[in-house]
């Protein structure tokens, strides 16, 4: 039985129970169920964290990415670069879209988006680029913004697993993770450091161009009721779910200070051998530890694994399978090797629990667990 989960929303949620309970009253006991008050409080609140002009709610992470593409007027084989190291909603809504993903390898050190790939793999047909802040930090947006600036090409910031990161840019200018490109996303998934009690997630920009698009698109493309201007979806964050988000939203910093001091016990503690190779941030960004993922040298992954479940503690693998060696995306384009960075992380990489309410009983059973089976 696991006693260690990968992340304790029912501790978490006994912090904060009696804001959130009274919340969700508030919402019952006006009814307003759809758009209603505590999604405009929740909007505005994230606006005022993200220092954005503008923040969209809608249903999940993955429509978030869907409507910011559908926002851009992109026709069918346009082509989208993005990492085959990520979840797979991020080529998924690019191919739903019948545009065409270009997928790029990582840096060996971050395991974010390498801007020199990206930067190789332009080509005419090339629109817009969706780095990915993978597993809490920020790809490095400077490079990013460059290449697109040369290109003229769109930026979507993924991010899903990031969200209270910064990006810190070599002028010393610092910005929200999500409010660089042309449109950031992000999900509240349970899981995530901002997350719903249910699915949700929202889509940032500080166009107001993008921004009225944006919010015509999750409304059935309506401008007016039942009058239709454009192609669109039905995508909306549930008040509930908002007002849930707006209490988590004030404490978001301090879950981001429980994520970071867990991860630096873990480093001190896997420091000690070179069979792990713990987790480094770039000097550009900060790190909100969405996952702690190590990438392990010679060991028995699945070994490991089923050593740490014994114990009572659970792990993951994110992600065992790259993007272009996923059975729906095979590609003549690519082929097993083309993406070696990529490809050896998929077969290295292990997650340990992270979350806010990790203690150092419990990180110590954890690391010492791991030790036990890695060695020196």
């Amino acid at each position: 039985m696991i006693k260690h989960n990968m992340v304790d929303l029912v501790g978490q949620y006994k912090k904060i129970k009696p804001e959130v309970d009274q919340a969700i009253l508030e919402v019952l006991s006006n009814a307003s169920f759809i758009n209603g008050p505590a999604v405009q409080k929740f909007q505005k609140n994230l606006e005022t964290y993200l220092d954005v002009k503008h923040v969209i709610p809608c249903a999940n992470g993955t429509d978030a990415l869907q409507v910011a593409l559908m926002a851009l007027d992109l026709k069918p084989g346009d082509e989208v670069i993005t990492t085959s190291f990520t979840f797979i909603a991020t080529a998924e809504v690019i191919a739903l879209l019948q545009l065409t993903p270009v997928l790029v390898d990582v840096d060996p050190i971050t395991y974010n988006i390498d801007p020199e790939a990206v930067e190789r793999a332009i080509t005419p047909k090339t629109k817009a680029i969706i780095p990915v802040h993978l597993f809490g930090q920020c790809a490095d947006m400077n490079a990013i913004m460059e290449i697109a600036k040369a290109h003229n090409l769109y930026v979507i910031e993924d991010n899903a697993q990031a969200i209270g990161a910064e990006f810190t840019f070599p002028d010393g200018t610092v910005k929200k993770a999500g409010s660089i490109g042309d449109i950031g996303c992000t999900s509240f998934f349970p899981s995530k450091n901002l997350g719903a009690y249910g699915d949700g997630g929202a889509i940032f920009t500080n166009s107001d161009e993008l921004a009225a698009k944006i919010r015509v698109v999750v409304n059935h493309g309506m401008t007016v009721r039942y009058y239709h201007d454009l192609v669109g979806v039905n995508s909306r964050l549930d008040s509930i779910q908002a007002a849930i988000l707006d209490i988590k939203l004030k404490h978001l910093d301090e879950y981001g200070a429980a994520r970071l001091k867990a991860a630096n016990y873990y480093n001190e503690a896997f420091s000690k051998t070179d069979k792990i190779a713990y987790p480094k941030t770039a000097s550009f960004t900060n790190h909100v530890f969405h996952q702690y993922t190590l990438v392990l040298n010679g060991v028995d992954r699945d070994g490991l694994m089923k050593h740490l479940n014994d114990r009572g503690i659970a792990c993951a693998v994110y992600y065992p399978v790259p993007l272009h060696m996923q059975k729906a995306y095979l590609d003549p384009r690519y082929k097993e090797g083309d993406f070696p960075i990529t490809e050896q992380l998929s077969k290295t990489v292990m997650s340990l629990p992270i979350h806010t309410e990790l203690t150092e009983e419990t990180l110590k059973e954890i690391t010492e667990a791991v030790l036990e089976f890695v060695g020196n």
